[in-house]
């Protein structure tokens, strides 16, 4: 049974990022990897309790410390964005989804033909364990 895994908000999102690349943190190290200019050490920490309310995060205590590490992994969160993403902007339909952005001119031909292969793997995966 898929757990529910809210959206994030894009600030929380951006400190998720960090935290999914850094695996394990704490705030100043959270705070170290943002680019100038930096939030504040406190805006960073709210965050981090926010997401652990969420169920994004947990954390391993070392006195009055706290190291910071994500419950929810990037594929999982991924997979919850883009299903909304897909039923808002796309009528739920993958189909369209994958039709605007063949039709969009900013794709190159090679990033059709990669596209394209994928499919052909992921096709030919279904059929054999089908």
């Amino acid at each position: 049974m898929k757990k529910s895994i809210k959206e994030l908000t894009r600030a929380e999102e951006e400190v998720m990022q960090i935290l999914w690349k850094l695996e394990k943190a704490f705030v100043k190290d959270i705070v170290e990897q943002f680019e100038e200019p930096k939030p504040a050490y406190n805006t960073v920490s709210t965050m981090i309790r926010i997401l652990e309310k969420k169920g994004f995060v947990s954390y391993k205590s070392y006195g009055n410390t706290y190291e910071y590490f994500p419950i929810v992994s990037k594929d999982e969160y991924s997979d919850v964005f883009l299903g909304n993403f897909v039923k808002k902007y796309f009528g739920n339909s993958y189909n369209k989804l994958v039709s605007f952005f063949t039709s969009n001119d900013s794709m190159s031909l090679k990033e059709l033909e990669d596209i394209k292969r994928l499919v052909e793997v992921e096709i030919k995966n279904k059929k054999n364990n089908g």
